[in-house]
């Protein structure tokens, strides 16, 4: 596992009017209604959902979930799970919250053919109730580092030292919660996976059932004892569960986080902002590239990032650039492509999943990347050498025909060329007479000078 501290990010949103202020609360409160009170009659379930990879957006979301349900005087939180792993920080903090809520979690493996499984293992078993439906799995805890989905080797000490951690860890609350520490650390030391039957032998679970209706049906009037060793009765006669799903926003970013968003973000950030700066003044890209390159940097403040894969994928870019601009026949642009896929997947380091930037995503950018960088590049260098057409110099070369016959400086006519009329003089002091057609050689302030057109050689 991996123990990286990710900051954490402190949103605000400004609205200096008061009518927007009051819209911005009355709009908030509408997405996020707050749960019917518990009463004699009912009691309010706030149901939380844990699907796909445990990432810090995802771990946000529950732990804001368990605190407002908290806030609300919830009877129970029934987390949903079906998961594989995910990272270290972000499961951690989880963990935390449902430990120290007030009101009783119940995890849940929901529906049939779900699993939980690596960080998730550690989640469902920090419940106060565990279950899990009938066809789920769970356990294979042990820890992994990978990068772009493939297992590295570490040495024996810093492994021993990793797995060690993690069977502290989930002994710590599986012991307070009267499960199975022994069989449980199995799934840390020996990667071991359990049915739902194999988990409900050995006591890692409470219940299994296929249905939410049942497990609750189960739990009304079952004791249970919390992580401080207090027993409470629960009284779910007539729940109401009440459904909390992620908010726009979290869905949105939860999308941002993810590694292939993440590195496409980036290549469009760093493209739009190279096609800006070489090609000034088409606004479009520059625009694009910084909305890209915002977004991914907030992505990388949230995901654990590998040092040598932005060094790989800087070197690609230096790698194309020479490309351009040395004949070399496409070597330093194959070192280039291979320089940013090696990036690509060393980029995100997902130490309990193989969550990384996968192959194909990686290929499929980077070959049109370097492909488009190299081109705009050799365009960039070409149009060092091209003639310049714009102001007076563009005049050089063009043929005119002197309408007031011309001489020396002193004696200066004037000629008719790129439809405007010009003081000039001739070139070598030679008279030239009117109608005569002439090139222009020089342009000295407002006088052109020119030579007979049949003169050059």
């Amino acid at each position: 596992m991996t123990h990286e501290m990710l900051p954490r990010v402190v949103r605000r949103f400004l609205l200096v009017p008061s009518l927007a202020v009051a819209l911005s609360l009355t709009f908030s409160a509408a997405l996020a209604a707050p749960a019917p009170p518990a009463s004699d009659g009912n009691s309010t379930v706030v149901e939380l959902h844990i699907d796909g990879e445990i990432e810090p957006i995802l771990a946000e979301y529950i732990v804001h979930g368990i605190d407002q349900a908290n806030d609300e005087h919830a009877s129970l939180i029934l987390i949903t799970m079906n998961t594989p792993g995910g990272l270290d920080t972000s499961m951690r903090s989880i963990i935390s919250a449902i430990l120290r809520s007030p009101a009783p979690v119940v995890t849940y493996v929901y529906p049939t053919g779900s699993r939980a499984a690596s960080a998730g293992f550690f989640i469902l078993l920090s419940g106060d109730v565990a279950a899990m439906s009938p066809g789920t799995e769970t356990g294979a805890a042990s820890p992994l580092i990978e990068i772009g989905g493939s297992p590295v080797q570490i040495d024996e000490t810093l492994r021993k030292k990793i797995v060690n951690d993690a069977t502290a860890y989930l002994r710590s609350y599986t012991s307070k919660r009267g499960r199975n520490s022994d069989l449980a650390a199995t799934a840390v030391t020996d990667a071991k996976a359990f049915s739902d039957k194999e988990a409900l032998d050995g006591k890692l679970v409470d219940i299994v059932t296929g249905s939410k209706q049942d497990l609750l049906a189960q739990l009304n009037g079952r004791s249970i004892t919390r992580l401080d060793g207090a027993k409470i009765e629960l009284a779910l006669a007539h729940p109401v569960i009440v459904s909390r799903d992620m908010t726009g926003r979290e869905r949105f970013l939860a999308r941002i986080v993810q590694p292939d968003a993440f590195f496409i973000l980036l290549v469009i950030g760093v493209l739009g902002l190279y096609v800006e700066f070489t090609h000034p003044g088409v606004f479009a890209p520059g625009v694009i590239g910084g909305i890209a390159l915002v977004l991914a940097l907030f992505a990388m403040h949230l995901l654990p990032i590998n040092f040598a894969g932005v060094l790989l994928i800087a070197l690609a870019f230096a790698l194309f650039i020479l490309e351009a601009k040395f004949p070399t026949h496409g070597v330093l642009g194959v070192g280039g492509v291979v320089a940013m896929i090696l990036g690509a997947l060393f980029l995100i380091r997902s130490p309990l999943t193989g969550m990384g930037v996968s192959v194909w995503t990686a290929v499929a950018v980077v070959i049109p990347f370097g492909i488009i960088v190299i081109i705009l590049m050799r365009l960039v260098l070409r149009s060092r050498h091209w003639k310049v057409s714009t102001g007076k110099e563009e005049l050089v070369g063009e043929v005119g025909e002197v309408r007031e016959p011309l001489g020396s400086a002193e004696a200066a006519g004037t000629v008719f060329v790129h439809g405007e009329l010009w003081r000039a003089a001739a070139h070598n002091g030679e008279n030239i007479p009117v109608g005569a057609r002439v090139r222009v050689k020089k342009v000295k302030g407002l006088t052109l000078e020119v030579e007979p057109l049949e003169s050059r050689s």
